[in-house]
């Protein structure tokens, strides 16, 4: 059989490369940059360990069952530790809600808020766990090739109203302003406005109420180090600094691609875990079929960017979740100006992680890393100049964290970097810098995203965040079966 190519090493490509692999597909996995992950990159200073991007694992069973095909056991490759709460969520205020997986802490908690709100949310986590059925279970790993595969699941998207937004479904059934917050805010995990995606994003709630929330030992760089082995250990090989410049076509057939360096490297198929844009804009825009797509792509809505500070202190703020979300003074104001607003809100909402709370080898003996991130516009929306706007917004969530949350952080600091769109625009080639893809609402979902499989160039595939379902580990893993389906499908045939 001949040999595929997989174009970047994140979460989706190298779940992909393992599926094809374990099914007897030669496949070469080529990343860009120095170490695989993509956004899961991992930044190593002074002792200290900084997940670049995700650390919110939400479906175990999603990355076992990589393992579990090709015959092994992912306990032999990488340890996940269960964390709680799974989120604590702040309010300037003083109010407080930690969110996890127990039935009656939960409700004790809302009963602080709003009493007449526990049957509210009793009914909101039914109506969670339908859409997680319909949306995620049946529809998570199924590629939509033809608007017949959208027609076919329609019926049910209407029934659970998938359009409406997921902040106006949760307030359906809550009526607490701050729980509404509470139970709205994940969409924004996977770059969706809570007040414009669509209500079948709830079922992150019960995503995470099914199987817990995981954070890997090492950090989630330990997790992609052990996907990296096992892809290797079935044969498979990893080509970093290896990047593609041109997929090379013959008519409506991709024959292979160039390297940077120019070497040419020929495959009977490639899939592209590249940004969507970048792989039509950038990769085959020599090709009329690239041409059309990115102009196409470029007229669709791009999620947020997201300004991130890494820093290590001599300190471990053991007052700390591992995962704390501190929501600014306002919520829904803040949200239109981050997806709709041309500068930079004078406020924010932040998103803290301190995995030295769950595993202390990330940083130094009595040390903590951690890091910080806000929601920001991305480059196509505000014309913010980062080289600026950068160190001021550090200086004043670092102020912020340290008045709200983390006393005597800059006396503390060791090491710091930043990272804002035009990195997420350069070095993950990221349309915009959007770090997310294709924005999540009804009318960019499913079919009406970018498919698995290109429609004109039929061994073009595609995988990853701006591809069906979408962002997230769990989104990206599962963008990951629906086209090694498809792949292995006609590479067999």
């Amino acid at each position: 059989m001949n040999k595929t190519i997989v174009i970047g090493a994140g979460f989706g490509g190298l779940a992909l490369a393992i599926r094809l692999q374990a099914a007897g597909v030669p496949t070469v996995l080529l990343e860009q940059r120095d170490k695989p992950g993509g956004r899961a990159y991992v930044y190593q200073d002074q002792g200290f360990t900084f997940d670049a991007g995700p650390t919110v694992i939400t479906d175990p069973s999603a990355i076992e069952e990589l393992f579990t095909l090709a015959g092994k056991k992912m306990a032999d490759y990488v340890d996940l530790l269960p964390v709680t709460p799974f989120y604590r969520l702040c309010w300037e205020q003083g109010k407080v809600f930690d969110y996890d997986n127990d039935q009656a802490r939960l409700e004790a908690q809302i009963r602080r808020f709003n009493e007449r709100d526990v049957e509210g949310y009793r009914r909101f986590l039914d109506y969670s766990k339908a859409v997680f059925k319909e949306g995620y279970l049946k529809l998570g790993t199924v590629p939509f090739l033809s608007f017949r595969d959208m027609l076919r699941a329609g019926p049910q998207l209407m029934r659970l109203q998938a359009w409406r937004s997921v902040y106006s479904m949760v307030s359906k059934f809550i009526e607490d302003e701050h729980l509404r917050q509470a139970f709205s805010f994940h969409s924004l995990l996977v770059g969706g406005n809570p007040f414009a995606t669509s209500s079948i994003y709830t079922l992150i709630h019960a995503l995470e109420r099914e199987w817990g929330v995981w954070f890997a030992r090492g950090g989630t760089g330990a997790l992609v180090q052990g996907m990296v082995k096992l892809f290797e250990d079935l044969g498979g090989t990893l080509e970093l600094n290896a990047e593609v410049s041109k997929l090379e076509a013959d008519g409506k057939r991709i024959t292979g691609v160039e390297l940077k360096d120019g070497r040419r490297i020929a495959a009977a198929a490639v899939a592209s875990n590249a940004d969507v844009v970048h792989t039509y804009e950038k990769l085959l825009g020599h090709h009329p079929t690239g041409v059309k797509r990115a102009a196409s792509l470029k007229r669709k809505r791009m999620s947020n960017s997201l300004f991130v500070l890494y820093f290590g202190l001599n300190h471990h703020h053991d007052q700390l979740a591992h995962h704390t979300v501190c929501f600014g003074p306002r919520y829904k104001e803040l949200i239109e100006e981050i997806f709709h607003g041309e500068a930079l809100a004078e406020d924010f909402s932040l998103y803290l992680h301190a995995p030295c709370v769950t595993d202390p080898s990330l940083a130094p003996p009595g040390c903590g890393s951690y890091y910080v991130l806000a929601p920001v516009p991305h480059l196509g929306k505000a014309k913010i100049d980062w080289a600026v706007e950068g160190p001021r917004l550090r200086d004043r969530i670092f102020a912020y964290l340290e008045q709200h949350y983390m006393p005597g952080l800059r006396e503390q600091l060791v090491t710091e970097r930043m990272f804002t769109p035009v990195d997420f625009r350069d070095q993950l080639g990221a349309h915009l810098g959007s770090a997310f893809s294709v924005e999540p609402i009804l009318r960019q979902s499913a079919w009406f995203r970018p498919h698995n499989r290109d429609s004109e160039i039929d061994n073009l595939y595609l995988v990853g965040a701006g591809t069906h379902p979408g962002a997230g580990i769990p989104g990206v893993i599962g963008s990951a079966k629906a086209t090694a389906g498809l792949m292995v499908e006609a590479l067999s045939g």
